[in-house]
């Protein structure tokens, strides 16, 4: 699509009518890895006749321009062809994905922190990410931080040796050891109401084990820690991934208190339309 400016203008086109139709704030980007310089060119272009349909289209129908954004991976370098450029110019903000750093079915020899802020083995961590969209020229204010409401079940070596980088041998509970907040509280409910739920404060991960199973996942602390962390760094603010995973609107209330002085925070977050390539 992103090749061909005909395909282009149609894609352009179809895509405001429908966000204007089910009367959408905006709407949402979402490729996740362009590959070659060709894709970074090619996006660069999209995002740049994107915009000025918006404001056309604005113009002429006497209304707000729609919200466009993207969701792109943690870090600019992992790929290395985002348009950067164009994103600061073109875009209302960018959704950084903070999370899948490490899962069960990738990493089944040992635990990992999903989410990490911070990682002082590695450079899969969002902290890492975030420093390198700003040295990449996206400036802090365009940015907007994923709060993750899931995390992954390990199935451990030996129940004794429990903590982040505990030997495990694969998924536990569900196949891919994927669980939403909400599986993950009503499993603890079920299974073990007393089990002491951890906080590691170097990769800003919740954890706990039941029996020889150890879930990973981000709990009150941990979100706390994301948004102060967000502030500190001046972002734009952050979303969640899923809003329909929390458990009681445990999460979505205590980020909702600590919540931004403007509009980009999970609960008043805009209806966006994702456009998936």
């Amino acid at each position: 699509m992103v090749r061909n400016s005909s395909y282009r203008k149609s894609f352009i086109n179809s895509s405001v009518s429908l966000a204007r139709l089910y009367d959408f704030h905006g709407l949402d980007f979402s490729w996740i890895s362009p590959e070659t310089e060709s894709d970074k060119s090619n996006m660069g272009i999209l995002l740049q006749e994107w915009r000025a349909a918006i404001s056309s289209e604005a113009r002429n129908s006497s209304k707000s321009e729609l919200i466009l954004t993207a969701r792109v991976l943690y870090s600019p370098s992992y790929s290395g062809k985002y348009p950067i450029d164009s994103m600061q110019q073109y875009l209302d903000w960018v959704h950084v994905i903070g999370s899948d750093y490490s899962k069960p079915q990738w990493h089944n020899l040992s635990t990992g922190a999903n989410a990490a802020l911070y990682d002082p083995g590695s450079d899969r961590n969002t902290d890492y990410g975030i420093r390198a969209w700003i040295d990449g020229g996206l400036s802090a204010n365009k940015l907007v931080l994923e709060l993750p409401y899931y995390g992954f079940a390990w199935t451990l070596v030996n129940p004794a040796q429990n903590g982040i980088g505990a030997p495990a041998t694969g998924p536990a509970i569900k196949q891919d050891g994927y669980l939403t907040y909400k599986e993950i509280k009503n499993y603890i409910e079920q299974h073990d109401p007393n089990t002491d739920i951890m906080y590691n404060e170097t990769y800003v991960v919740n954890y706990c084990s039941i029996g020889n199973y150890w879930i990973g996942f981000d709990d009150v602390e941990a979100i706390r820690a994301k948004i102060s962390y967000a502030k500190e760094k001046k972002l734009l603010g952050y979303h969640v991934w899923l809003v329909s995973s929390d458990h009681n609107w445990v999460l979505s209330q205590v980020a909702g208190k600590k919540s931004f002085s403007h509009s980009c925070n999970l609960l008043d977050h805009f209806t966006a339309h994702s456009i998936n390539i």
